[in-house]
């Protein structure tokens, strides 16, 4: 990793008919390779299935982190976790067993990550904290890139990180996250970030992952 602070650039508003090129684009300034997976059940958009997911993140000059908005999430997470995501995050709101659900995601060596969407609170699962490496807020609705930026959601970046407490837990934001608010972010406690649209839509890719870096560490 770069630091303490996390890069984690979305490839869902990446070109996908040059996917591994766009990748390679933010490869040497990134820490993560973010994959939104969504199977127009849990969220309303459909991206990718296992199969084309797998070979991303066997491709993927970065490790990926996978993040699983579906639906029987807890079943298809172990799938993830096995075909090779560094990280595997489900949504707290789509799982069965969360508790279990983690413990099997680490078993396949992967780290395992929990979301909570907009409404979700992390008072109602403080429980888990320690069975999860990361703790996605979610910073807009699941489901589609490009959306504006919940800074009302910093509140529970602020809550969550007290929670934290001393615990080695990365604290993710996801949605919005651009030049303008990734340093609100930042303030309010999160340590990585997801840019997809701010990262892909930019003439120079890597150049803008490294202004967000520089933004979030107050450079």
């Amino acid at each position: 990793m770069l630091g303490e602070v996390r890069i984690t650039p979305s490839i869902l508003n990446a070109d996908k008919s040059h996917l591994q090129s766009e990748i390679v684009k933010i490869a040497q300034v990134s820490d993560l390779l973010h994959l939104d997976i969504m199977d127009n059940h849990f969220v309303p958009n459909l991206t990718w299935d296992l199969d084309a997911a797998s070979t991303i993140i066997k491709e993927s000059p970065l490790p990926v982190d996978s993040h699983l908005m579906v639906a029987d999430v807890d079943e298809i997470a172990v799938a993830y976790a096995e075909a090779g995501s560094a990280s595997v995050t489900i949504h707290a709101e789509a799982c069965r067993d969360i508790r279990q659900t983690l413990r099997n995601i680490k078993a396949y060596g992967s780290r395992a990550s929990l979301a909570l969407k907009p409404a979700s609170q992390i008072s109602d699962y403080v429980d888990f904290l320690n069975e999860v490496d990361m703790i996605l807020i979610m910073t807009v609705e699941p489901g589609f890139g490009g959306q504006k930026f919940m800074v009302e959601m910093m509140a529970k970046v602020q809550e969550t990180k007290k929670l934290i407490g001393s615990r080695d837990i990365w604290l993710q934001v996801d949605g919005g996250v651009s030049l303008e608010t990734i340093e609100i972010a930042r303030e309010a406690g999160a340590d990585t970030f997801v840019a997809g649209s701010a990262v892909f839509s930019s003439s120079d890719p890597a150049q803008m992952v490294n202004m967000l870096r520089a933004r979030a560490m107050g450079q």
